[in-house]
């Protein structure tokens, strides 16, 4: 198949979910299975294309932690526009970052107020920026896990061969892994396999979720974000449970490899190295769970620069982000869900994110019973 509508294909695609629910009914276990699916682009496509209607009810969604923006912490938010709203800053970030709440606002907020804040598309775009704006401090807002991160070192890499002295970012890469193990250690989670993200699977490659089948005996497959390749996974998993075998499985090839992109991870080693520890939005503060700048590259370091001294904020009272990326609860178990959170007025960041569980159920207006 070399064409995305390919991966669409109505007869095809029912031909697989009659597959899963015949084994699923073969396999008849005595509580729905769950599965989580990581990534925040698996959740749209589920209820996008109404997998979770075509699936019988054997199956459970649970939706996961991977998406960047969701788990941005409030106080970092505050520091990205403690910066931009300093004289002779401009501050660049990716648009998906733009809207999601800290304590006193966002960036939009902020911009609106006469802060110099752009969307940029890459962090070469304000690295391009920095140089055509000389007598100006360019900071770049350097968030996401590893599917973003070899972008900003290549930037930073290049900054320094080209001696670029006023440009920075401010860093919040983290890594996947960590914030795995931070949910399946929760004695509260109960799973049954785990649908590892595309996107990063790219940068990292397949072996990076040995650990569940190692640690944790949860069958893995990593999926595509079409139909085919999420309905692909999902089979896969039950095969595996219906085996009694755990594995990790590619269900992804045209893009995914055993050992993943080895340049984007050598630029990533060069510039980066673990932080001793990083709060995130839901999950707290997790070791080793985040990067931060090699001393050779820490004169880009934004945090430095400004000297700022981040302080943790607590989330807003009612809001349970926290649980529904724990897979603990369902976006409709929030009781500000819909309600005083909203697309327009997001309280909590999983609303505000276009990857966000909150905003996929209430864009496609999906109903389902209490999470028990």
């Amino acid at each position: 198949m070399k064409f995305i509508s390919e991966y669409r294909q109505p007869e095809k695609v029912m031909a697989l979910v009659e597959s899963i629910n015949n084994k699923l009914e073969q396999l008849s276990p005595s509580k729905p299975l769950q599965i989580m699916e990581v990534c925040g682009g698996h959740t749209h496509t589920i209820f996008r294309f109404g997998l979770d209607k075509l699936l019988n009810d054997s199956i459970e969604f649970v939706h996961g932690p991977g998406c960047p923006v969701c788990v941005l912490p409030r106080q970092r938010i505050n520091e990205a526009i403690e910066i931009a709203e300093q004289d002779n800053v401009i501050f660049c970030s990716y648009g998906d970052a733009m809207r999601v709440p800290g304590q006193d606002g966002n960036l939009l907020a902020a911009k609106a107020r006469g802060a110099d804040i752009r969307i940029v598309y890459s962090p070469l775009d304000a690295l391009a920026l920095a140089k055509q704006n000389p007598d100006k401090d360019v900071v770049f807002f350097a968030i996401g896990f590893e599917t973003t991160t070899p972008p900003t070192a290549l930037t930073l890499q290049q900054a320094a061969r080209q001696n670029v002295t006023n440009f920075s970012v401010l860093c919040h890469h983290i890594l996947l892994e960590p914030a795995l193990r931070s949910v399946l250690d929760d004695e509260n989670v109960r799973l049954n396999g785990l649908v590892a993200p595309g996107h990063v699977s790219i940068i990292t490659g397949q072996k990076h979720y040995q650990f569940c089948n190692d640690e944790y005996q949860l069958p893995v497959a990593t999926a595509g974000f079409e139909p085919l390749d999420f309905l692909m996974a999902i089979e896969s998993i039950v095969d595996q449970v219906s085996n009694e075998q755990v594995d990790v499985v590619n269900c992804y090839q045209r893009a995914v490899s055993d050992s993943g992109n080895q340049l984007a991870q050598l630029a990533i080693n060069d510039v980066f190295t673990i932080a001793q520890s990083s709060d995130w939005r839901g999950l707290g503060n997790i070791d080793e769970s985040g990067l931060k700048l090699k001393p050779a590259y820490q004169k880009f370091d934004a945090s430095t620069r400004y000297n700022l001294n981040p302080n943790r904020i607590a989330e807003p009272e009612g809001c349970r982000c926290a649980n529904v990326i724990k897979g603990l609860a369902k976006p409709t178990d929030c009781p500000l869900f819909g309600k005083e959170c909203t697309p327009a007025n997001p309280v909590g960041a999983l609303m505000v994110s276009n990857e966000g569980a909150c905003s996929a159920y209430y864009q496609y207006n999906v109903q389902v019973k209490p999470h028990q």
